[in-house]
């Protein structure tokens, strides 16, 4: 027999006696009994415990009480982890008796040992109730391949409950392995794949597969590119200039983009515009000016928002594609919410009601996320009314979400990116440093694989790109000739990023070895 003391590894961390167990329950579980049952034999190391093979004989024998003092004797186990373990086994006797008709020896374990342990007394009252129940209603005679199930079950549930060394977690070298993968691509700053991860070396990426290179350059627009955005599903992008247009851009199968439509009605520059959820519906944002609605895919407007003086700031969609708030820098005029149809939901407004520069939505609908008076910001529930403040020591001058809407971005002219949680957990925020912002607005974005970087523009007419885990950035891009007001990665090809510069261009980012789609 293998020395069970012996371990394992270059560190001999690894207890050999558990490995071998670990890869014995992996056998199993993979459907390879007979090499499972083959490696016990020669290692002399057997997968299930003497305790659980115990309780197992005991089980299938419906040999309750014999059962009954085994997990009573068991060493280690908690209050909580015994009774949880005891409740089961009583439950599976009790519904024996009650299958055979011995009503008076269900009723005496209801009353005198589930009653007594310490489980929540819901889930006593509930067991007692839908037995009695089934009772009534003739229903709680079953026959005797069901009883053979549902004692094979009350073994698998004893396994969730009880803890090692009786048991094993359940596939706990997938765990153990993926955990490994996992540390291996978490310590990769430039991981963007979603290709599977070889177990045969470890894991590390070289940039190739990251936007480094300028792919192609868009010429399009007459004046400064303000803003550029990437649609839901990675197939368009939409930029806005100071020419007083707003482009939307059809991304094509080989990675280049092409013209589709030209919206021109704005009498000032575009600075905003934002992709319905569903990509059907774009919204521009004039500067100090109204809001308009396009159909993506005609290319006409479709609705004009915010006369009589109503300056939109910015907007941010529902996720019904139905609804959407804008903010205006106006402090007597707040938060709107809008239907497509020009409609007015909800409002919210008043003296008191500073300036707003920026906001969003998080996908689930539930939180307004917005920027108040320069400093401050505020994330309302919408549907509670509940409302936590943010404040930061210098003006904001933008917002972003990431993708799952976990985390917010927020640029500061203090030349720092400041990420925080939307719940609330944190006390201080995740800080990003090197790029140059100081008296321009420079949107950032979230992007890449599960949304791991961050991009920004740049004054000094750069692209950076930071993994949310570290302050300093892992790429600075460098082609533009002006300052780069605004950056959008595509969120299903999280190889391609787009940047809008001052210099009148759209340059998009790909990576030096081309990517595979």
């Amino acid at each position: 027999m293998e020395n069970p003391l012996e371990n394992l590894g270059s560190k001999h961390l690894i207890k050999k006696h558990e490995f071998v167990r670990i890869i014995i329950q992996c056998l199993y579980s993979l459907g390879y009994r007979k090499s499972a049952v083959s490696l016990e034999s020669e290692s002399g190391i057997a997968y299930k415990s003497d305790e659980l093979e115990s309780l197992e004989s005991h089980i299938l024998d419906a040999n309750w009480d014999a059962c009954i003092d085994c997990l009573n004797r068991l060493n280690g186990l908690t209050n909580e982890t015994r009774a949880s373990a005891l409740f089961l086994v009583l439950k599976q006797c009790l519904l024996e008796y009650l299958n055979r008709g011995d009503d008076s020896s269900a009723l005496e374990i209801l009353q005198k040992q589930i009653s007594g342990l310490q489980v929540a007394k819901e889930k006593v009252h509930k067991l007692a109730f839908g037995f009695l129940s089934l009772k009534e209603l003739g229903l709680g005679k079953v026959d005797l391949d069901v009883i053979s199930n549902l004692r094979n079950f009350l073994l698998m549930e004893l396994e969730k409950v009880l803890p090692p060394p009786i048991t094993l977690p359940e596939r706990r070298l997938e765990y153990l392995v993926e955990m490994a993968v996992w540390s291996k691509i978490d310590n990769c700053v430039y991981h963007n794949s979603v290709d599977a991860i070889s177990l045969y070396e470890d894991h590390h990426c070289d940039g190739s597969q990251f936007p480094t290179k300028t792919t192609q350059i868009l010429t399009n627009h007459r004046n400064e590119v303000w803003y550029v955005q990437f649609s839901n599903n990675g197939n368009y992008l939409a930029s806005s200039s100071s020419d007083c247009t707003a482009i939307i851009w059809k991304v094509l199968d080989d990675g280049n983009l092409t013209q589709r439509h030209v919206l021109q009605s704005h009498k000032k520059p575009v600075s905003f515009v934002a992709w319905s959820p569903d990509d059907t519906m774009l919204l521009t944002c004039g500067n100090m000016e109204v809001l308009k609605l396009w159909d993506v895919e005609t290319g006409t407007c479709k609705h004009t928002y915010g006369g009589d003086g109503f300056i939109v700031s910015s907007c941010a969609w529902f996720p019904d594609s139905k609804r959407f708030v804008c903010g205006s820098s106006d402090p007597e005029k707040g938060i709107y919410m809008w239907d497509c149809e020009g409609k007015e939901i909800k409002s919210w407004r008043g003296q008191r009601m500073p300036k707003v520069l920026d906001l969003a939505v998080t996908p689930d609908g539930e939180k307004l996320i917005s920027i108040f008076s320069d400093k401050d910001i505020r994330i309302l529930n919408v549907g509670t009314g509940a409302e936590r403040v943010i404040p930061e020591e210098h003006p904001i001058t933008s917002l972003s979400l990431s993708g799952d809407g976990k985390f917010f971005i927020v640029n500061l002219n203090s030349q720092e990116i400041h990420m925080w949680d939307v719940a609330g957990e944190w006390f201080s925020p995740m800080k990003y440093k090197s790029h140059r912002q100081h008296k321009y607005v420079i949107r950032s974005c979230f992007g890449g694989l599960d949304s791991t970087f961050i991009a920004s523009g740049s004054e000094d007419s750069k692209v950076y790109i930071w993994n949310r885990r570290g302050s300093k950035p892992i790429e600075i891009l460098c082609g533009h000739t002006m300052t780069v007001n605004c950056v959008s990665w595509n969120p299903k090809r999280p190889h391609m990023l787009a940047s809008a510069s001052d210099d009148q261009t759209i340059r998009i980012w790909g990576p030096n070895v081309q990517s595979r789609q």
